[in-house]
């Protein structure tokens, strides 16, 4: 199940995941390049999770088809 944005676990973040589509085929620097893009404006994410760690929370966000468009563009 998908979090809102919050500000507060946001600034806890120690870590990032990103979640790619099973059937997403891109070239590894592109995904590492969308994949910074996403986790830099992770407010507007389609699908966003905070999971607790030890030591804060990782963000972790799936990659919608919404998503690769916006960033892409």
């Amino acid at each position: 199940m998908a979090d809102k944005f919050d500000p507060y676990r946001e600034a806890l973040v120690v870590e990032h995941a990103t979640e790619w589509p099973e059937d997403t085929e891109l070239d590894p620097r592109r995904r590492m390049e969308l994949e910074s893009l996403l986790h830099a404006s992770p407010e507007a994410a389609d699908h966003l999770e905070y999971v607790r760690t030890h030591t804060g929370f990782c963000r972790r966000i799936v990659v919608t088809d919404d998503d690769l468009e916006r960033v892409s563009s």
